[in-house]
């Protein structure tokens, strides 16, 4: 059923943003009286298609990986000297720079309206309270303490988790002092310096909050089984929804996260558990499955999951805005995403960030899954960071891309004339050689991901 849902979720976000790009470079087409001959969501042989009355046709193929808008040009085949001034080619350098950028410019437009969605809607998130602070870890050579709650990095504001991590994401590689600002819950500030060097260099994959030393906190969890999973360890050694872990290989349990870390570094080994159900104890034996983490590790796991503790009011934060606020909070967050994305590109070339982080279609299905099953915002979220890496993506200046047209036509405003023929042609075959080797790479990590 996973497995379907995640085939689901990623075809509705690759088919949105698809149709969302192309229908950029379409709509300008059309506004600069270019013929457009073909709007196809997808490669291949169409499987579906309709013609308009201006005889363009719309199709969808049967490779949903991208898409393309196909415009009369007298450089693809000879065209009908009554049609001559309908074809691309034909067009003003400003008119093909304004049909090319369009793709991209639709996707940022669609990221905006994600995220103004999402602020109009409002989210209800939690505090980024500090829960735990590990020894001799930059966070607790600074000084920080458990309990207060982080209100800024590096001088910039943040309202919860996902700030703090996009932040501190975007200090990868530094070395020297990261300020984190922060406020007792009694309303005393103080700022923290925790020294870093070469931080998070190589790190694959990244875990910023865990390289700081830094815990999230959250209320305690009592060692109490909800729910069980047919066919995974913990309903193959006969637990129940409502066992209580009491202790494993006679040492005492006394919260979920501590019987979680006993099941995580004893994959495949057998443990002794002693549970408390309905006012008697119980001695079971549970071996734990194995699975494999994106940075090769290997973890235990039972397939259950805790029963749930209602979160304290205090340590809840809302973050709502009306719909004429949120516009600015929505430009100002794709902004901010445009820069990150752009920012790890240069670290991944000069090797502050793995190359293994680049995803492919296998990971993109089984985030899509993963939010799309996490509720609304969420998935929203995670549709509006796609449109903005497939935006910033197309942008890049290599030649296949409508970055790699775009210099072209810029050389051609200082130039005054258009880029030769064999120079396009050259540029071509380098940017399918760059691309199609990103994807094949991008390819080759989702399946070591898989295994």
């Amino acid at each position: 059923m996973g497995v379907i849902q995640n085939i689901l979720a990623v075809i509705v976000v690759l088919g949105v943003l698809i149709t969302f790009h192309e229908f950029g470079h379409f709509w300008v087409a059309r506004r600069c009286g270019v013929k457009v001959l073909r709007f196809s969501v997808g490669f291949g042989s169409p499987f579906w298609s309709r013609y308009d009355k201006h005889g363009t046709e719309f199709a969808l193929a049967a490779i949903p990986l991208g898409g393309y808008v196909k415009m009369l040009d007298e450089r693809e085949g000879p065209v009908d000297p009554s049609e001559q001034h309908l074809a691309f080619n034909r067009q003003s350098v400003w008119k093909r720079i304004a049909i090319v950028s369009a793709g991209p410019l639709a996707n940022f437009l669609l990221a905006i309206v994600a995220y103004w969605l999402i602020f109009v809607v409002g989210t209800t998130t939690a505090a980024p309270v500090v829960g735990n602070v590990a020894p001799d870890s930059p966070a607790a050579r600074a000084g920080l303490e458990p309990g207060r709650e982080i209100v800024a990095i590096q001088n910039d504001p943040v309202r919860s988790w996902e700030d703090i991590n996009l932040k501190l994401v975007a200090a990868i590689g530094l070395s020297g002092d990261l300020s984190v600002a922060t406020q007792a819950s009694g309303g005393a500030a103080r700022e923290y310096r925790l020294p870093v060097e070469n931080w998070m260099v190589g790190q694959d994959p990244p875990r910023p909050l865990a390289s700081l030393g830094i815990t999230p906190w959250q209320p305690d969890y009592p060692a109490v089984i909800d729910q069980i999973m047919e066919g995974e360890a913990a309903a193959q050694a006969g637990l129940e929804s409502g066992d209580r872990i009491v202790g494993v290989n006679g040492e005492p349990i006394d919260d979920w996260m501590a019987f979680v870390e006993r099941v995580r570094q004893n994959p495949g080994q057998q443990l002794e558990i002693e549970i408390a159900r309905n006012g008697e104890r119980l001695n079971r034996t549970l071996t734990p499955g194995s699975r494999r983490l994106d940075d090769g590790d290997t973890i235990g796991y039972i397939g259950a999951g805790v029963a749930q503790v209602p979160w304290p009011e205090e340590y809840r934060r809302e973050i709502r805005y009306g719909p004429v606020a949120a516009v600015g909070q929505a430009f100002a967050r794709t902004g901010e995403m445009s820069l990150l994305t752009l920012d790890a590109i240069r670290k991944m070339i000069q090797g502050l960030i793995s190359p293994s982080n680049l995803s492919g279609p296998i990971t993109i299905a089984r985030v899509a899954g993963e939010s799309a099953r996490s509720g609304f915002e969420s998935f929203v979220g995670f549709m509006a960071y796609l449109s903005i890496s497939l935006g910033v993506l197309n942008l890049l200046p290599i030649p296949v891309l409508d970055g790699g047209h775009l210099i072209y036509y810029l050389v051609e405003v200082v130039r005054g004339r258009p880029v030769s023929e064999q120079a396009q042609a050259l540029g071509l075959r380098v940017g399918l050689v760059l691309v199609g080797g990103l994807m094949m790479m991008a390819l080759y990590f989702d399946l070591m991901r898989l295994w």
